[in-house]
């Protein structure tokens, strides 16, 4: 579905307007620049590389190298309608109310973000920018429905996923927008564009942590390439395939697209409208990014602390020889460390296998699920504070809607299940090349003379479980009902 640009806004002969992009690095379906190019003579785009973030808890190499991709594309796209992308290393709170003076524009357009941080770095931008008469103009662009918009009957936030669902589905998705054929930039020559920096000129470190051969292309081009081929063909098996850790085209890959706004949350919504199961699990998942980024928007305290305060007094482990071992791939349980070296690789975890690794840790090892937040943070290009934040507690049992505290994830089942022949974890495992399936998810099975056939012996070739199954899920249970009990 495609649309004309809004009724009754015309194009005008006023002063510029600044198009702050944030997490809509895209020309396609852009609100925010649409409504600035129909409201004034021109437009200015501006990206502030905000050190806070760059740098802050969350930092991650790989991220800020796909963030740099994107830049780089969103630049050419401005290019071939006229405009150039002016970047800027730095506080945004300073630097775009200086950028706007500077390049003479009446208003800065947003699109609006629903993070803690980002509400809070607006609020200061928009004071300072009225200081001037400059006017703060934010849209929508990031999600498709606002966290303010998707409320009960009496008007508070939904803290369970199913009615959020219902009640986001009746609201009416607003209309698609075209990429604008051209887009005048009267500011150029009286801007200094500004260079994007390396990785290391931002303390990141010379390349990515994971094989950058693994990596996803980054950009508006190859996100809206990732989205004709998800579209044309696998979305259908989607209700089947999605938990497949063995299938490589059985999710669509999009995460990394949607967190950074290459692709427009509403042109994806839109493309996997329709019938049958896989289109309509599908958007069940879109819609659980919402639900996540709409718990966040109304409860930012649970960016520190747990969202259920009767299981904060969990006594987590602090045991730093596991957390290791996790964090390596050599827990001795294959799904689990197929999981953790995929991430290390690709930058990027298959979604069953996150809730497989999150699970063990948070409950075969009681790990803090902080500590796993932030790992996943440092290696995803996907990483999104709500949706990350929502899928660690979920699995710790801590947050809105969770899985239930005594739902212990088995891997050995988890990985028959899910990878019946063993290719997953083969793939990252390659010292299980050749354990026979029967026994690639329980090594440690296998007599000693099939160690030795297999070149695989358990405590040299690959560890042993770090943990026993039945006696860990025994201790978590024991540890949570009293937690329980207590609060």
């Amino acid at each position: 579905m495609r649309a004309a640009q809004p009724k009754g806004l015309t194009m005008t002969t006023d002063p510029p307007a600044l198009v702050w992009f944030r997490r809509d690095l895209r020309v396609h379906d852009h609100p925010a620049l649409v409504a600035a190019l129909a409201e004034h003579g021109g437009v200015v785009p501006v990206f502030v590389l905000d050190e806070a973030l760059l740098r802050g808890r969350f930092a991650s190499a790989n991220r800020t190298w796909f963030l740099l991709g994107s830049l780089r594309a969103l630049d050419a796209a401005l290019r071939e309608r006229g405009a150039r992308l002016h970047v800027r290393v730095g506080d945004p709170r300073s630097l775009v109310p200086a950028l706007a003076s500077e390049a003479g524009a009446s208003a800065v357009y947003v699109s609006r973000d629903p993070s803690p941080y980002g509400r809070d770095r607006d609020r200061v931008v928009a004071d300072r920018l009225s200081e001037t008469g400059i006017a703060f103009r934010p849209k929508r662009g990031v999600l498709i429905h606002e966290p303010d918009e998707v409320l009960t009957a009496d008007g508070t936030p939904f803290t369970v996923y199913s009615p959020f669902r219902r009640a986001w589905e009746r609201l009416e998705r607003r209309p698609i927008h075209p990429a604008p054929d051209a887009i005048p930039s009267p500011a150029e020559g009286r801007l200094a564009v500004g260079r994007l920096p390396s990785l290391a000129a931002l303390g990141l470190g010379a390349e990515p942590t994971a094989d950058r051969a693994s990596l996803l292309e980054p950009g508006e081009v190859a996100a809206r390439e990732r989205l004709e081929r998800w579209a044309a063909r696998p979305i259908h098996d989607y209700a089947t395939s999605r938990d497949r850790l063995d299938d490589a085209d059985g999710t669509s890959r999009l995460s990394a697209d949607l967190h950074l706004g290459t692709l427009s949350a509403n042109e994806v919504a839109d493309r996997a409208m329709g019938p049958g199961a896989g289109r309509r699990t599908f958007v069940n998942e879109l819609v659980w990014r919402e639900f996540y980024a709409s718990v966040l928007f109304h409860h930012p305290s649970i960016r520190r602390t747990e969202f259920r305060p009767e299981l904060a007094s969990v006594p987590w482990s602090t045991d730093s020889t596991a957390v290791e071992a996790w964090r390596a791939g050599r827990t001795g349980y294959p799904v689990v460390d197929a999981g953790m070296r995929q991430l290390a690789a690709m930058g990027w975890m298959h979604n069953r296998a996150r809730m497989v690794v999150a699970s063990f840790l948070t409950k075969h090892l009681l790990v803090d699920w902080r500590v796993g937040e932030a790992h996943f943070m440092r290696h995803l290009i996907d990483g999104d504070v709500a949706s990350n934040n929502g899928g660690w507690q979920w699995s710790a049992s801590t947050g809105t809607d969770p899985q239930p505290y005594f739902r212990i994830f088995n891997p050995v089942l988890q990985g028959r299940r899910f990878d019946p022949d063993g290719d997953y974890v083969r793939r990252w495992l390659p010292e299980l090349a050749h354990v026979p399936t029967p026994r690639v998810h329980a090594p440690w099975e296998m007599r000693p003379d099939e160690q030795q056939a297999a070149a695989c012996v358990i405590g040299a070739d690959y560890p042993a479980p770090i943990v026993d199954h039945a006696e860990a899920r025994a201790r978590a249970l024991a540890v949570y009902e009293a937690a329980r009990r207590t609060s």
